[in-house]
């Protein structure tokens, strides 16, 4: 079976994390994160405190929305997004309110977004969907415009750029997920970046409920015993077991998965480019991705049938992702999002990942092209 997507650790992250584990001692929160923190910063070319690790990016999404908002205000965030997006919305408080996508990038629709603007709207929080940052300064303008704040759901967008600068390194609040399979991984995990040193102070203290600092404490293997709380807190940080792996993810994010990762990209768009009943997700030209996922859309009804015959060939595929506004829990469909529900039944997500070889991405692209010719 060809995987669509997959963990890609070996023996470097085992070691790391048999330090931890034989020599430190500590597997809680400790100098591991505050390592990996200074290490991310160092990345992205920003201070080491604008760096928050947490448990998992849907835990980054939740502190960020929850620090900005009152309960019951509103945010507006495209439908066409993994679940945690608007599970993290409403855990915080907040309404997510569905936008439509626009349909050549698959990224939220700021017309759609504009006629949905309340006076309860105080977030707008795209998606950076298939690792695609689309026309970002055209958002934050947008943002700046109706005075909304703005948290970025980069959970595939680790490692990417835009106008030659790393997502991360500029904007007002960016979450980022470590997850098992993403660009890189914790195993599990997240990261917040922000900019303002008073929330940088609430997502530390809130990550450990909402303890008084102490972060501190923790990066140097104590804890606080005395302390006060005075706001609503999550056990929502990171361990040095996941920060272990994360850091020798890092080191490997640019020398290996990143070329790996464009390069099949690159090869599939070579194969698929012009297929009939095909259509690919249009990428900013300012944008340097490092694709997560790689989502066609197959016309005319052939989707299932298409997916049918790769999976009969051994080919795992994908569907990024169920429209949120269609779940129960967020409306069950009553609100109506025709351009998401039509791309819905046309999108198809195929293998990518750093152990995928360039024979098997040609072999799925020639029986694709196969099918449809």
């Amino acid at each position: 079976m060809i995987r669509l997507s997959k963990s890609i650790v070996g023996q470097d992250e085992l070691n790391a994390v048999s330090k931890v584990i034989l020599e430190n001692g500590y597997l809680g929160m400790g100098n591991e994160v505050e390592k990996f923190e200074l290490e991310i910063a160092n990345y992205l070319n920003i201070k080491p405190q604008n760096v928050i690790c947490v448990n998992t990016g849907t835990s980054a999404l939740h502190l960020s929305v929850e620090l900005l908002i009152e309960k019951g205000d509103e945010v507006l965030v495209p439908s066409l997004t993994f679940i945690s997006s608007y599970q993290a919305i409403s855990a915080a408080g907040g309404v997510p309110i569905s936008c439509e996508v626009y349909p050549d990038s698959l990224t939220i629709d700021l017309e759609d977004a504009k006629r949905k603007i309340t006076a309860k709207t105080k977030v707008i929080m795209p998606v950076h969907y298939a690792s695609n940052p689309y026309d970002l300064e055209n958002l934050y303008n947008f943002a700046k415009l109706y005075k909304l704040r703005v948290v970025e759901d980069a959970a595939h967008a680790f490692g990417c750029s835009y106008n030659t600068k790393k997502i991360g390194s500029f904007g007002d609040i960016i979450c980022f997920s470590f997850d098992g399979i993403k660009n890189i991984t914790s195993g599990e995990g997240g990261a917040i970046v922000a900019f303002n040193d008073e929330e940088i102070e609430y997502f530390k203290d809130a990550r450990l409920l909402s303890i008084e600092k102490d972060s501190e404490k923790r990066y140097s293997g104590g804890r606080s015993w005395d302390f006060d709380v005075k706001k609503q807190g999550y056990r929502f940080h990171m361990s040095n077991i996941f920060a272990a792996i994360g850091r020798v993810q890092l080191t490997r994010l640019d020398v290996e998965f990143s070329p790996k990762r464009k390069l099949l990209h690159k090869i599939y768009k070579e194969n698929l480019n012009n297929t009939p009943n095909i259509i690919l997700q249009k990428t900013d030209n300012n944008s340097d991705i490092v694709p997560h996922i790689f989502v066609i859309r197959v016309l005319h009804g052939l989707r299932d049938s298409m997916k049918l015959k790769l999976e009969e060939n051994n080919i795992s595929t994908g569907l990024h992702y169920k429209p949120n506004h269609l779940l129960t829990f967020y409306g069950a469909g009553k609100e109506k999002l025709p351009i998401t529900e039509k791309i819905y039944s046309e999108i198809l997500t195929l293998p990518l990942h750093p152990a995928l070889t360039i024979e098997e991405v040609e072999t799925i692209c020639s029986i694709i092209n196969k099918f449809l010719k």
